[in-house]
């Protein structure tokens, strides 16, 4: 399986790839919800796999970590398909939609129950596994159950940890938390990479955030992987444009076309985009007030991993 450029050889990382697949499809009935997804995540980097609810995001984790079969496809974990692939699943880490909990069990019993049915030294695993996730503290009384969502979400990246795995898949694990929660849980990735050297597969609809902590993506959109693409790549490729925010975006859409300069309407409210012609800001900004636009802002940016995959996916509107 020959995997994309990431730019990775130049500053001699290694590629070894923790994951790999070729054509993954999966279809249900005629419906196909996954469709030919070649994917690679090299060792020791946090991959992110972007896409709207229902693009297939779910699916694709099920079939790599052994929960669903392929309809076609195939997939290779640390190297090695078939037989030998099903033994190395123990190496994977998986959390997918909610956290298998019982919730009148503590912290520390639901990390025994799952340290017994791997055959893990539990006296040693529990201690390393609730200080990994930030749950050293936590009464070894209480009920999982009453954990607040945050707790519960940490509580399952312990038990996807138990055993020591070389790779975590983790499904939505910012989905619903809050504020605070988020950054704990970002901080706790990045930590496991770089303190553990875990590999991470991470899926979100929460781009900002995503943006944040991955270093290497992957774009979903109706079951197919659209494009693979490094943090480093992602700023090379999105460019520098004009971002314009105003009172009466289509008046100030026709005063662009007026000026010949090429712009489209953005998914956030009163924006405008220009591309190129970045050296007209200030002709633009006397145009739109000549025109009696109001103006709210102008200036210049880069595209961040949100406007890149709207683009990507055809959600902009060209005006």
């Amino acid at each position: 399986m020959k995997g994309p450029v990431y730019g990775l050889e130049e500053r001699n990382q290694p590629m070894g790839y923790v994951l790999e697949t070729k054509d993954l499809t999966k279809k249900y009935g005629s419906k196909i919800a996954v469709n030919k997804v070649n994917m690679h995540i090299p060792e020791g980097r946090i991959y992110g796999l972007i896409g709207r609810n229902g693009a297939g995001k779910t699916t694709v984790m099920r079939m790599i970590s052994g929960l669903s079969r392929p309809t076609d496809g195939d997939y290779s974990l640390f190297g090695q398909t078939g037989a030998q692939r099903g033994r190395l699943l123990r190496q994977v880490g998986v959390l997918i939609e909610s956290p298998g909990i019982y919730p009148k069990f503590s912290a520390q019993e639901n990390l025994r129950i799952k340290c017994i049915a791997l055959g893990v030294d539990a006296r040693t695993e529990i201690p390393r596994l609730l200080e990994a996730v930030g749950l050293e503290g936590v009464d070894s009384k209480k009920g999982a159950g009453s954990f607040s969502l945050g707790m519960r979400q940490r509580l399952g990246i312990a038990l996807a940890m138990v055993g020591a795995p070389r790779l975590l898949i983790l499904d939505e694990p910012i989905n619903g938390l809050d504020p605070q929660g988020i950054v704990e849980m970002r901080e706790i990735l990045v930590r496991l990479r770089e303190e553990q050297g875990i590999s991470i597969m991470i899926s979100s609809h929460i781009l900002e955030e995503l943006d944040k902590v991955a270093d290497l993506y992957g774009v979903i959109h109706e079951g197919n992987l659209l494009d693979e693409f490094s943090a480093e790549q992602l700023h090379l490729r999105s460019g520098k444009y004009v971002k314009i925010r105003t009172d009466n975006p289509s008046a100030a859409m026709e005063v662009l076309a007026k000026m010949n300069i090429p712009a489209q309407r953005m998914e956030e409210r009163g924006c405008i985009r220009v591309s190129g012609n970045l050296d007209q800001t200030a002709a633009i900004s006397r145009e739109l007030v000549n025109a009696g636009i109001g103006l709210e802002e102008i200036f210049l940016r880069s595209l961040s991993l949100e406007d890149y995959y709207l683009r990507m996916t055809g959600g902009e509107r060209d005006v």
